[in-house]
């Protein structure tokens, strides 16, 4: 598991940055795992600026985060719970829905007030 979720850290880097010189001689200078019946816990730093920490119980809830710094000299971090209902990411960087607007607020608020009647049939 945690090879897996080291592998995909890179490539969501590697992807998200495109890769440079600095990818291409990364080393690893810190690795720390622990993995018990209670679960797990691991720590990743790289030289060229990648860290991820994540940790999980014995259901398969996990809660971590990953950064690195982007090829605009951006610091990119995600925090996350991946957990029964879903990987749930959350980031600055991250897009997010327009507001709703004030006319449609007010009519589902019309609405919830105001329910429309069951129409019987045959009568």
């Amino acid at each position: 598991m945690f090879k897996f979720l080291i592998f995909a850290t890179l490539v969501a880097y590697v992807a998200a940055s495109g890769s440079s010189a600095d990818d291409v001689h990364a080393e690893v200078k810190q690795l720390k795992t622990n993995v018990n019946e209670h679960g797990f816990d691991f720590v990743l730093d790289t030289s060229n600026s990648i860290h991820e920490d994540a940790a999980g119980d014995e259901h398969g809830n996990i809660h971590g985060s990953y950064e690195y710094v982007s090829p605009e000299g951006e610091h990119i971090k995600v925090t996350y719970v991946a957990d029964e209902g879903g990987y749930h990411p959350d980031s600055a960087v991250l897009p997010t829905s327009p507001p709703i607007p004030e006319a449609i607020l007010k009519s589902i608020e019309y609405n919830k007030a105001h329910p429309q009647k069951e129409e019987t049939k045959g009568h």
